[in-house]
């Protein structure tokens, strides 16, 4: 297993794109699963995880946390098993057992008590990090770092950090992952930190990529040079490989168990989604809690990413009740209400809920009255939480190969801050939207949406973009930023855009990379003399802020609803005026192609409104959003804060979540209580021909007066504290 096929050999002369070809499934020359002879994955609603410590055998409680699984109706559990420490009594040699473990051991008990209680159980293990008498027998299973030095736990100085590309994981935690199953059944392994700690450079991985793409492994971050965007594409096709050696020694063992890694995510994530969707039965998103100036909706916006490209396969949210800043307090726990938003942010965008506790001891319970109140109301209402499909009508795009080649090591402020300024946008106008990979634009993805939204979605191949034309002359629309599709999947500029015919814009040849104290000018239709439907609630002003970047583009149509005011001194204050007042220079290029619409903002409006939340630029990406939809949305929610707004359709009914981030705290946490709203007007448009047989709210527990005309549903909501669902019988 220590050497790769010729099929992923990279020429660096044609600069194959190493990204598709190694996740190739076939090309592995590993055979896909075997059907599950008992499909479990889409059974548990409610996950528990215990993660041990070495010293919790003979000094935790577990009668107590069989307990509690049992009180919150917890239907599905993970529990230590091995890797870096066993909690068994294993057999393998350099397998590390706890000093405290007993005859039996603490995974052995609890499994058998969940099993009573009729719980999924899978195993974690971690093989991130070895003791010293591993290193002893084999060194060169160790990570090793750039200067040739092997690597020490930065935490634990004396455990090794392995190497997650060679024989420990792929000889030794094959061993051990087989043995777990083979002692105790249970129905997969879970693996945490298997993907390796950083670039590795023992003598395994330098063998294993030469032969692979004829390159040294690379000294540098830039996706520009040849060997790193080899590398890119190896390690992915190393660590697939990995997944299906492991799923497959574990189906041989117990058909219906499979392994589920600890992987997957938005644009930065290091595994193609695209082919963890294929591969996945079931995923859970690690996303445990804010920190930072982390946004409460950003575990909505998890479970959007995971569910683009898993569909409606199940995907669990795991959530600590720990805080998760860099300072790694573990035995501590989170305020309740910042639990309770993070939990139920996720459940809103149909994460199943997994809460994690780091110890079997406990020093801090305040945590477990506020995850069992969220679990047992889970439970009372579990048959509204099955959902089928999403309704929105909105995507947002989202492209890891832009992340990966025309991000690199600054992706964060070059992709990242886009999306985020866009998903901002988008919960405050109350828009329901989902997220879709830019692997998956085709129509089976992407024609039950009306609107996609390419939030600097710089690097696009011309058959994504080809994709994306045929959208809009289906009748979709779009909304474009910045530098979208100016580059190609690789990274590499073009003379034009990709989307060029789209927008209805040429690349002007240059990018002002910062701007300073430039404006906008609002400008009328000279054949309405009125302004455009985009600059819908500025109508007291001719002019707002620019933003910070700006591709230079030749307009392809003239009389843009925005141009440029060039920038001009900001001091000495004397001297603060405009050399320039006025241009014909286009800053949105707003057009109907056929039976679809196009709005492309050849600036940085989504990165700058994440960086400053001007309110004139979230009324532009808002009102972009709907003149391209040019429909009614499916969910209107009129009144005053801020909510994230969800809607979902389940066998026979329709809800509506609506979570409450109206909080002083919202965007820096945690928050210290619920602010509740005032009353919040909610107007739902049912499926053609359905009618509304009950309607209810299943949080307050209150039957509301409802409305019913032309299809929709109109009713009131006094107050949300923290969360309401409007739950529609059809």
């Amino acid at each position: 297993m220590d050497t790769v096929c010729e099929n992923y050999i990279m020429s660096t002369n044609r600069r194959e794109f190493l990204w598709s070809a190694a996740l190739a499934g076939s090309a592995l020359g590993l055979a896909s699963p075997a059907p599950d002879p008992d499909p479990w994955f889409d059974r548990p609603m409610r996950w528990a995880q215990l993660t041990l410590v070495e010293d919790d055998p003979g000094k935790y409680d577990p009668a107590f946390w069989l307990d509690y699984f049992k009180r919150t109706h917890s239907d599905a559990a993970c529990l230590s098993a091995g890797g870096c420490v066993a909690y068994y009594p294993t057999k393998i040699p350099l397998h590390y057992r706890s000093k405290w473990l007993g005859s039996i051991g603490a995974f052995g008990d609890l499994v058998a008590g969940c099993r009573k209680l009729n719980m999924v159980v899978i195993a974690r293990t971690d093989p991130h990090a070895a003791h010293q008498d591993v290193y002893d027998a084999h060194p060169d299973w160790i990570a090793v770092d750039a200067e040739g030095r092997k690597r020490r736990h930065p935490v634990m100085p004396e455990l090794w950090v392995t190497c997650a590309l060679g024989p420990y994981n792929f000889g030794f935690m094959t061993e051990v992952t087989k043995e777990i199953v083979s002692l105790y059944k249970v129905d997969g392994i879970f693996s945490n930190r298997w993907a390796g700690s950083g670039m590795c450079y023992c003598e395994h991985c330098q063998r294993n990529f030469k032969a692979a793409a004829g390159l040294d492994l690379p000294r540098t971050t830039n996706p520009q040079d040849p060997a790193r965007r080899a590398y890119i594409g190896w390690r992915q096709q190393r660590l697939f490989e990995l997944w299906r050696l492991w799923d497959q020694e574990i189906q041989k063992i117990y058909p219906s168990a499979r392994y589920i890694p600890n992987t997957g995510g938005g644009a930065s994530s290091d595994l193609d989604m695209k082919t963890i969707g294929s591969l996945a039965p079931i995923l859970f998103a690690d996303r445990q809690a804010r920190s930072g100036l982390t946004a409460p909706w950003a575990n909505g916006k998890n479970g959007k990413e995971y569910r683009s490209t898993m569909g409606r396969k199940p995907i669990g949210g795991i959530f600590s009740v720990g805080t998760e800043e860099p300072y790694r307090w573990k035995d501590s726990v989170q305020n309740g209400p910042e639990i309770r938003l993070w939990v139920l942010d996720g459940i809103a965008n149909d994460l199943r809920p997994w809460f994690t506790k780091f110890g079997g001891t406990l020093y801090d319970r305040r945590w477990l009255p506020v995850v069992e109140d969220i679990y047992v109301w889970h439970h009372r209402n579990e048959r509204y939480l099955r959902n089928e499909e999403p309704l929105a009508r909105v995507a947002m795009v989202y492209s890891q190969q832009t992340s990966h080649f025309y991000g690199g090591d600054r992706a964060r402020a070059k992709v990242e801050d886009h999306t985020l300024g866009y998903y901002q946008a988008l919960i405050e106008a109350r828009i329901p939207f989902e997220m879709v990979h830019d692997g998956l634009l085709d129509p089976a993805h992407i024609d039950k949406f009306k609107v996609l939204i390419f939030p600097n979605i710089a690097a696009l191949s011309n058959a994504q973009c080809d994709r994306i034309r045929t959208f809009v002359e289906r009748g979709g629309s779009i909304v474009a930023t910045h530098e979208t599709s100016l580059y190609d999947e690789w990274g590499v500029r073009r003379q034009d855009f990709g989307l060029a015919g789209l927008f209805g814009a040429s690349f002007g040849g240059a990018i002002d990379a910062r701007m300073q104290n430039s404006y906008l000018h609002l400008e009328l239709d000279p054949s309405t003399g009125k302004r455009h439907p985009i600059l819908a609630g500025l109508e007291d002003t001719e002019r707002i802020i620019n933003g910070v970047s700006r591709v230079h583009t030749k307009p392809g149509y003239a009389n843009s609803p925005l141009t440029l005011i060039p920038s001009y001194p900001d001091l000495p204050m004397e001297e603060v005026f405009p050399r320039v007042a006025k241009t014909d220079i286009a800053e949105v290029y707003v057009r109907e192609v056929g039976k679809g619409r196009v709005v492309y903002f050849p600036w940085d409006i989504d990165r700058v409104f994440w960086e400053v939340l001007s309110v004139d630029h979230w009324k532009l990406l808002r009102n972009a959003v709907d003149w391209a939809s040019n429909e009614p949305r499916p969910v209107v929610v009129t009144g005053p804060g801020t909510l994230d707004v969800t809607i979902w359709r389940q066998k026979e009914s329709l809800t509506v979540h609506l979570v409450n981030l109206t909080n002083p705290m919202m965007m820096k946490g945690p928050i210290r209580e619920f602010i509740p709203t005032p009353p919040q007007q909610v107007t739902i448009r049912l499926p053609q021909g359905r009618k509304a047989r009950k309607v209810q709210l299943l949080v307050s527990s209150h039957t509301p007066r409802v409305h019913e005309a032309n299809e929709t549903v109109t009713l009131t909501i006094p107050s949300i504290l923290d969360h309401e669902v409007v739950a529609i019988d059809l």
